[in-house]
Parts: C-alpha cells; sequence; structure tokens
C-alpha cells in the first residue's frame, strides 16, 4: 500500500540525494542515457556543484543504441564536466539475443565483430580490457557493476545512485518497496530506497517513488535541463509514455521495439538487424502473433500431435540450444509427476488452466520454443542464478577476486529451479455477473475465489489444483523427453 505525504517526490529525491552526501566519502552515479538515469543525473550534479564535489559518473555501454541516445550521453558530460569523473565503458561483455537460437549470446564491442560494429566508439571510452583487473572477456552486466564498485570504492563507504523506479516492473518494485523483501536485505540506517552491495558499497535509489509522469514534469518545470530526444521521436511514432525505454534491443522483452529503430533512425537500423543473428528477421515478426512468435494462440501441423510438434521443433534446433531446452522441460515434466502426472503430461489441457500454469501440456511447451523462451518462464521456470552471480556470492562471502576460481563457479551456478507458485484465474460474480481476475500465491485463496464463481469454474479449479492422470495414454515410445 502506498503511504502519501505532504512532501513531492522532487522534494524527496532532493532530501536523500543531501543525505547521501552528507554520509559517502565517495559517490558513482549510474547513468544509461534514458528519462530516469537523465533526471538523476541532473539532480546528483547540481548537489555536487553546491558542494564543490566530484563524483564519479558510470555508463556501461552496450554498442547497439540509438545515436541520439550517445549524443545526449555526450551532451550531458561536458555540460558537468566540472562536477563529474567519467567512465565511459566499452568493454566485450556478454548479452542475451532473444532473436535467434543460432546465437542466443552476444558480445558487444566485440573486436573480432569490429566490422559490424552499430557504432564507433566514443570518444575518451574505456575499451581496454586491462583497464580494471577484475575484468575479463564475455564478463555479464551484472557482475562488472558489483566489482566495479568495490574497485572505485577501495575500502573507503561508497554509494552508487541507480535510477530505477518501482512502478516500472515488479522485480524494482520489490528491490524497493516490498515488506517481504525489506526484512531480508541489508539498508544503510533502515532506508528502504537502499540495499547494501558490498562490505563498502551501497545502492541507492532517489527517484524509486517517481512515475512516468513525475520524470515528464521535470523537464517541464525545468526546460533548460537537457532530455534524451529519442523519446520525442518515440511519442510522435505513437509509443505510449510507459513503453518508451531504452536498452540494448536483442533482449527478451527489448525485442519488441526493434521495428522502432527501422522509423526513428533509418541510418542505425540497417546496422542494428545485421548486428546479430535472427535480428532481421525479429523485427519483421516480433509484434505479430501465432506460430511465428509464440504469441496468443498457435497451431500444430496437420497429422501431428502436439508431443511429436515439440520434438520436430526440437530437431531444427542447433544441438546447444536443444540441450538447454530439452534440460529445462525435464526438469518441468518432474514437477508434475509429482502431482499425478505419473507417466507423463497430456498434449493439451483447457486453455484457461495452461495459460493460469495449473495444468501441463505439450502445447505448452511447443509455445516456448516457438517464442524462444530462453528460460521457459512460460513453464514458470526461473532464471537460473548465473556464473556472475555465483562470483558474487563468493565475493560478498570474503572471497578475494583472484582466489574465485572456474571450479568455485561449478559448483554455485547450478541452483534449483522450481513452478513459480503463483495462481491466477479469471472468475464470475454470482450477484453482479462481472467477471474479474485473480491473482495469488494463497492456494486456499485461489480455491475459494473458483468455488465461489460458476459450477464450471468450480470443476476446473478441482482439476487444476489437484490433477488427476488422463485416462486415455499415448502408447510408450521412444522420446527426446526419456
Amino acid at each position: 500500500m502506498k503511504h502519501y505525504r505532504e512532501q513531492n517526490v522532487l522534494e524527496a529525491a532532493k532530501e536523500r540525494i543531501s543525505g547521501v552526501f552528507d554520509s559517502f566519502e565517495k559517490i558513482i552515479c549510474s547513468f544509461s542515457g534514458g528519462k530516469d538515469s537523465t533526471v538523476m543525473l541532473h539532480l546528483v550534479a547540481d548537489e555536487a556543484r553546491k558542494r564543490n564535489r566530484k563524483v564519479a559518473v558510470m555508463l556501461i555501454d552496450f554498442e547497439a543504441q540509438y545515436k541520439l541516445t550517445s549524443d545526449h550521453a555526450k551532451a550531458m558530460f561536458e555540460e558537468y564536466e566540472d562536477c563529474i569523473e567519467l567512465y565511459w565503458i566499452c568493454l566485450p561483455m556478454i548479452l542475451r539475443n532473444a532473436a535467434s537460437n543460432f546465437e542466443p549470446r552476444w558480445i558487444c564491442w566485440d573486436e573480432d565483430s569490429k566490422e559490424a560494429w552499430v557504432r564507433e566508439l566514443p570518444k575518451n571510452a574505456i575499451h581496454d580490457e586491462l583497464f580494471f583487473p577484475f575484468f575479463r572477456r564475455g564478463m555479464e552486466f551484472e557482475e562488472f557493476i558489483i566489482f566495479f564498485a568495490d574497485w572505485y570504492s577501495r575500502g573507503v563507504n561508497t554509494a552508487v545512485f541507480v535510477g530505477i523506479r518501482a512502478d516500472e516492473s515488479l522485480n524494482r518494485y520489490r528491490t524497493v518497496a516490498s515488506p517481504t523483501f525489506l526484512r531480508q536485505k541489508e539498508m544503510w540506517e533502515g532506508k528502504p530506497y537502499t540495499t547494501k552491495v558490498t562490505d563498502t558499497s551501497y545502492n541507492v535509489y532517489p527517484i524509486y517513488d517517481w512515475k512516468t509522469s513525475d520524470i515528464w514534469v521535470y523537464h517541464k518545470l525545468f526546460p533548460n535541463k537537457r532530455h534524451n530526444e529519442i523519446y520525442d521521436l518515440m511519442h510522435q511514432a505513437g509509443v505510449p509514455p510507459s513503453q518508451q525505454r531504452l536498452c540494448q534491443p536483442y533482449g527478451d522483452d527489448q525485442r519488441r521495439g526493434l521495428w522502432l529503430y527501422h522509423i526513428l533512425e533509418p541510418n542505425t537500423w540497417y546496422k542494428v538487424v545485421s548486428r546479430v543473428n535472427g535480428a532481421n528477421g525479429m523485427a519483421l515478426y516480433v509484434n505479430d502473433s501465432g506460430n511465428i512468435t509464440g504469441y496468443d494462440r498457435i497451431t500444430k501441423p496437420e497429422g501431428h500431435t502436439w508431443k511429436s510438434f515439440c520434438q520436430l521443433l526440437l530437431s531444427t534446433m542447433p544441438k546447444k540450444s536443444r540441450d538447454h531446452f530439452l534440460q529445462r522441460f525435464r526438469t518441468f515434466i518432474r514437477g508434475w509427476r509429482g502431482r499425478g502426472y505419473v507417466d507423463d503430461i497430456p498434449d493439451e489441457a483447457p486453455r484457461v488452466l495452461e495459460n493460469a500454469h495449473w495444468a501441463p501440456s505439450y502445447r505448452r511447451l511447443c509455445k516456448v520454443i516457438l517464442r524462444n523462451d530462453y528460460w521457459c518462464k512460460g513453464l514458470g521456470l526461473t532464471q537460473p542464478k548465473s556464473e556472475a552471480y555465483a562470483r558474487y556470492l563468493a565475493f560478498k562471502a570474503g572471497v578475494p577476486f583472484e582466489e574465485i576460481t572456474e571450479e568455485f563457479v561449478m559448483q554455485n551456478e547450478n541452483q534449483p529451479i522450481r513452478e513459480q507458485k503463483v495462481y491466477t484465474t479469471t472468475i464470475q460474480e454470482k450477484k453482479t455477473g462481472k467477471t474479474r481476475i485473480v491473482r495469488t500465491t494463497d492456494r486456499k485463496k485461489a480455491e475459494n475465489a473458483f468455488f465461489a464463481s460458476d459450477p464450471w469454474k468450480e470443476i476446473a479449479a478441482t482439476d487444476a489444483i489437484k490433477p488427476k492422470v488422463p485416462k486415455q495414454r499415448e502408447p510408450k515410445s521412444e522420446s527426446l523427453f526419456a
């Protein structure tokens, strides 16, 4: 529940930033060129000038980005050059490519692919892999920022400003506002908008309670403060403010904005779609539905069951991707064996149960493949903790960086995967006849919601909560899932 105060979000953000300057010897401002980090840098730089202090500004550049974003970053750094220490980082880091099963990951600023780079290296960018003692080629972004904070702090209390907002996603809300998560994390002086990262550094989220509209109200109040003009073009292209985001364009969610490059920056467009495998096809079809992308309803070829269609799709994949999906599928099927499906899962189930994750089926597996859902989130599985996370845990536990061996990483990278226990359904109220969606992690509450609804949904609920072994079973045969 939100608790509103007399103080507006701008005053609250300034107060938080001022408190950090009072208490921390070193300060890092994380900057991406997006609307949130831009406003945050304006506020942090204003406070730094007032105190005649310098702050480190860290921009991790993922190469595949709008030219206007790069131009905006350059202009911001020139405007505040008197109060910032710049780290414009263009190092070969590994990133997700959701546009292809043949190249599921790619490396930005890779010297081996220099002729295909989307942009030229910015002036004064850090591209030397030996610049940071902790860096290694193919490092992940999440890993880099932790080690950067520790390297920069050199044992001194350091604050890292991060421009995330709670209303952007459930994950971000959990980080800064979820009571359950707040009880688990370490904070600076009990401030919920902070998170302890290493022994000497804290992440600080000064604009966590801002809405998207607050960002643009700020620019209306202070028209002389720069903003990234790519957002003006997005607005003209009809993109709603809540969907106007900047990130590397090939991620699982970000790929749906690939088509925008064609409209907003045609000169960047052809470089973006030729940079990684599958990008051009993804840009053409990502907003379609059906078998092309796996969104909404899918169909199977004539003469196929969903199981045989799933095997056909797997057989067309490169071995590495096929083995990855098979491992995830086996985990999924094993989980349902303990819930009544002893021999096998059904070919299909009622769509309302499949969509709510209340019943397994081979149709769900097909949908995951067609969507190129690499971590199988559509099956309720979670992304395993990465190699980067294993290194972070070791580092946080006090293991020196040079002692974090590959053997240690191998022992810690495989984390248990389980089905998310989130129950979702649409019910119809008897009195009003209105339908509403119920989402809950409380099993009993989900049962009660169903039982208070129409009789047919009561039956569906019973089947979902206590799955029964299907009466008609497919004859046993050799299978990829054995």
